[in-house]
């Protein structure tokens, strides 16, 4: 079993412990066991075959037995009996925004409330007024909280679509009677909420290729099939349909069932107007069918420089193609560093060095580190005295990796009135500092107003996940952002394209006007653990769909370049503050 699952159903049990109002030190001892082989780098079946579970810090006795159970046999009966014990929907509540377990636990034993749907018929009876830690301020938030769940419902992640696509992907091709496969439609498209998976193949052998794929352990029910589609809901929840079309249709199928729908209509438009009909099943000049061989055959039969899946939305990607103007998009080899990187100074699972031999492996040349400030007392935000033990270790792992330039920075808080929560005597310590909104969306003045005084702090080098949204859980804040993309141009401060899947931020569609205005964008992992390196190529993957070329993007320099940038941009702020 993988340490990640068996740490997913630590954290549940420590969930369940909560909301049966057990002792809390019951509880957070599952949460620390769960961090810590969330934390471990070796396998978890070997530790438990070689009988090493109990030399883990936080693996007490019961713990060991438990997880050894768990992996040794794939179940765990005090887990089963756990979620027996209690309605399956009380855990869905755990999913509304400000409604922790505890809460949870209230609204079960007084109001009996057990589902999404019975909180929504209290709250919109006002039962929740008169109970005992609630309110009408309370009852209102969760309503909100509702409202936007359903709004997501359906929708996932495109990183975790992304990985169980590629993963079946793999599988589909490892069948003889599969000539061609591919992943289509959003994924394909990198939007950063999909709602299914599609996949297109071609196939002498419809009926063996379809049922080779229906035989796979991820599909948990078919429901529907056709001769040529097959709709099928896997295990994890996501939803996925399987295209089947001859070999001589296969570029044409891709072609479409990769999308958009609006970009589809407006290539058929433009066809029309050449004398070609476009399809699914193929381009045709009357009845005679156009022989192309891949997508680049059928873009250059209309005169269209290849247009990449990424920029097909309807948003002038034709236009430019017929015009010979679209961008050469910037690729992940190009990205020489990264910045935004935190380590177990603050919430960070790594070490400093752990982080530094990750990105070395990723073949970077250059890695910012930047842990929470204090304010962030919620994720360990460091403390004066911490920032300077933290840049000792920096200069002794720099000198054991020359290899690799590790710059020292902070994910320094906005606060509620546009400050930043160091003096600046301290932020002046840093060779970078991301200003970035965490808490207090609607306390303190105008949020533009608020992102403008951050940004114009002369030691402010980036603006970190601009927006603020949390994919399929918060919207981002309004702010007028063409005024604070001006203001930051002006002020020559870098905007943060925040990489991680669940933030995504700042917008694709944002992008555009971004680099319209001059402005450069670092793509930012945002990470807190070595794997979340790796999370930069769905950055890239936006920076794509934003029409970004390498010159836009800031950690596309080289490390001197980059050196000598920080370096001039820091003491020319440095002037400024000592004016």
């Amino acid at each position: 079993m993988l340490n990640k699952q068996a740490a997913e159903i630590l954290n549940e049990i420590g969930l369940l412990l909560e909301l049966h109002g057990e002792n809390p030190f019951k509880s957070r001892a599952y949460y620390n066991g769960a961090h810590v082989l969330e934390s471990l780098e070796d396998d978890l079946e070997q530790l438990v075959q070689e009988n090493k579970l109990k030399d883990l810090p936080g693996i007490g006795k019961a713990l060991t037995e438990k997880i050894t159970e768990l992996v040794s046999t794939g179940r765990l009966a005090y887990y089963e009996e756990l979620k027996q014990s209690m309605p399956p929907g009380v855990m869905d509540l755990l999913k509304v925004p400000g409604l922790g377990p505890k809460k949870a636990a209230t609204l079960y034993r007084e109001l009996g409330i057990a589902s999404l749907g019975e909180l929504e018929y209290a709250c919109k009876e006002n039962r929740l007024i008169s109970l005992k830690g609630f309110g009408e301020k309370t009852q209102e938030n969760f309503l909100l909280g509702l409202a936007s769940l359903k709004a997501f419902q359906g929708k996932h992640l495109l990183s975790d679509a992304k990985k169980t696509a590629e993963v079946l992907l793999k599988q589909i091709k490892t069948s003889p009677f599969v000539l061609e496969a591919e992943i289509g439609g959003s994924i394909r498209r990198a939007k950063e909420v999909v709602k299914d998976i599609d996949f297109v193949i071609s196939t002498a052998e419809p009926k063996e290729a379809i049922k080779c794929f229906l035989d796979f352990a991820q599909i948990k029910a078919v429901t529907s099939r056709g001769e040529t589609l097959v709709h099928v809901r896997l295990e994890n929840g996501l939803e996925a349909d399987l295209r089947v079309v001859k070999p001589e249709q296969f570029s044409y199928a891709l072609h479409h069932f990769t999308g958009s729908k609006e970009h589809n209509i407006a290539l058929r438009g433009l066809a029309k107007t050449l004398g070609y009909k476009i399809n699914e099943y193929g381009v045709f000049r009357g009845e005679e069918l156009q022989q192309c061989k891949n997508e680049q055959d059928i873009y250059r039969l209309f005169a269209l420089d290849y247009i990449p899946p990424e920029l097909r939305e309807d948003r002038g990607e034709i236009e430019a193609s017929l015009q010979g103007r679209l961008p050469q998009l910037v690729e992940s080899k190009e990205l020489k560093g990264i910045f935004h990187v935190h380590t177990n100074y603050s919430d960070g699972r790594n070490s400093i060095e752990e982080m530094v031999k990750g990105a070395i492996s990723r073949g970077y040349s250059y890695l910012g580190v930047s842990d929470h400030s204090r304010s962030a007392y919620y994720a360990g935000g460091l403390q004066e005295k911490d920032i300077y033990l933290q840049h000792e270790e920096i200069v002794a792992v720099q000198a054991r990796y020359p290899e690799l330039r590790i710059f020292k920075g902070i994910e320094a808080d906005i606060l509620p009135d546009g400050s930043l929560d160091y003096n600046d005597q301290v932020l002046s310590l840093f060779d970078f500092v991301i200003a970035s909104v965490h808490s207090h969306f609607k306390v303190g003045i105008d949020l533009t107003e608020r992102l403008i005084k951050a940004i114009s702090h002369p030691c402010v080098t980036m603006l970190g996940h601009p927006t603020g949204r949390l994919l399929l859980a918060r919207d981002g804040y309004q702010v007028d952002y063409e005024l604070l993309f001006k203001e930051m141009q002006r002020r020559q401060v870098v905007v943060e394209l925040n990489a991680s899947p669940a933030r995504l931020d700042l917008d694709w569609r944002y992008l555009r006007k971004a680099k319209e205005l001059g402005l450069k964008i670092s793509i930012n992992p945002d990470a807190h653990r070595v794997e979340d390196l790796d999370d930069t190529d769905y950055g890239v993957l936006m920076a794509r769909k934003g029409w970004l070329e390498r010159e836009d993007v800031f950690n596309t320099l080289d490390l001197k370049v980059m050196e000598d940038y920080l370096k001039e941009i820091k003491q020319t702020r440095l002037q400024m503050t000592a004016q």
